[in-house]
């Protein structure tokens, strides 16, 4: 349903720190990088299909304010199994990220929910989910 989502970053190599460590953890790698838009450096990360699907971007623009996250606003990211999800989280800490749920299941939802929850440097909610059972 969406072809890819962009969130604009205030510091496009602290926000790159962390999700080139914790992405490919998904499976998810950068395969797509703008540096000759005028005002806009970007980042795009893909899986297997080469097509970016996900954005991060930062204005080069020194007048342009800085982003503000929208309030509510969550980024899920499909893992492959449950040790993916451990292992995006522990990068992600590892690297700027902000713990806001570690891994574990998530009976609210599902029972084979299994989900880790981060805040990016920029305040953006982060979720890695697996649905498989073990």
């Amino acid at each position: 349903m969406i072809d890819h989502l962009s969130i604009r970053v205030a510091d496009l190599a602290r926000s790159r720190a962390m999700y080139d460590a914790s992405l490919p953890e998904l499976g998810y790698r950068l395969v797509m990088t703008i540096d000759d838009a005028p005002d806009f450096k970007g980042l795009g990360y893909g899986g297997n299909s080469h097509e970016p699907a996900f954005w991060i971007g930062a204005s080069t623009n020194p007048d342009d304010p800085a982003p503000v996250p929208i309030d509510g606003m969550h980024v899920a990211f499909a893992a492959q199994n449950r040790p993916s999800v451990d292992a995006w989280y522990r990068a992600a800490l590892a690297h700027g990220g902000k713990d806001n749920g570690p891994p574990g299941i998530r009976h609210q939802y599902h029972p084979n929910y299994y989900a880790a929850y981060v805040i990016d440097p920029d305040g953006y909610h982060l979720e890695a989910v697996c649905h498989l059972a073990p």
